[in-house]
């Protein structure tokens, strides 16, 4: 797939609501494609999704070992609701622990480069385990999270990946259709974001966000926001 491919499916896919998206994916790719949720509020409505259309799209977590427990409840209850296998991943311990040995259990607090490092071993190296052997991977970025999701299309070459096509059904959602949805369809979701929870990912590194804050302002909170990304989806590692 090259850049000037994937700028053509874009176009053709960017009007396309998010299931005709997701059937698009899984006739195109089969069973080389599949779902990243770290089953926040998009996660879990792309999932529901999935079972509405009856696409065969595999799904898999990253379990960096420091999620909440609420984090863990829900993955049971979307198990149980859907009757769906989900991939866990776990990181390998020859990666993390140089990390906590060089920067200390919660060293990310204190640099940069030691949170982008303890996020390299626990999400980047299982990330990569995931996506072995994969030609698409779907995720539930939407364009207004962040700064640095801004430019997110529909669909995109990761090139940080190794050059697979990264599909994002719901880039142009706003916060309100995924919550309009998540209501009206019944959808599980995790009970932290009912405590002012927006975005969430392991537990020291997540925090309720403040009325005015953008979603993502509860994510490494104490970083500048053009740096707030773990990685997995890198500002300029795209097509």
């Amino acid at each position: 797939m090259n850049i000037a491919k994937i700028r053509e499916l874009s176009a053709e896919l960017q009007d396309k609501d998010a299931e005709a998206v997701l059937n698009w994916a899984a006739e195109a790719y089969g069973n080389r494609v599949v779902l990243a949720s770290s089953f926040g509020p998009e996660d879990v409505v792309l999932i529901d999704l999935i079972s509405k259309t009856g696409a065969d799209i595999g799904v898999f977590m990253l379990d960096t070992g420091r999620l909440h427990a609420e984090t863990y409840e829900l993955v049971e209850r979307v198990r149980n609701r859907y009757k769906i296998s989900i991939s866990i991943l776990f990181p390998a311990a020859e990666y993390v622990e140089p990390v906590v040995a060089e920067h200390g259990l919660n060293g990310f607090y204190y640099s940069v480069d030691a949170r982008k490092a303890c996020c390299g071993a626990r999400k980047l190296k299982p990330l990569a385990r995931a996506l072995a052997g994969k030609e698409a991977w779907i995720t539930g970025l939407r364009s207004e999270q962040n700064v640095t999701r801004t430019d997110t299309k529909t669909v995109e070459l990761d090139l940080m990946h190794g050059g697979l096509v990264k599909i994002n059904p719901l880039v142009d959602w706003s916060s309100a259709d995924v919550w309009n949805y998540i209501k009206e369809h019944d959808v599980p979701f995790n009970p932290l974001h009912d405590q002012g929870f927006a975005s969430i990912g392991c537990a020291p590194c997540t925090r309720a966000i403040q009325p005015g804050e953008d979603e993502r302002a509860g994510r490494w909170w104490w970083e500048q926001k053009d740096s707030k990304e773990c990685g997995l989806h890198p500002a300029g590692a795209k097509s």
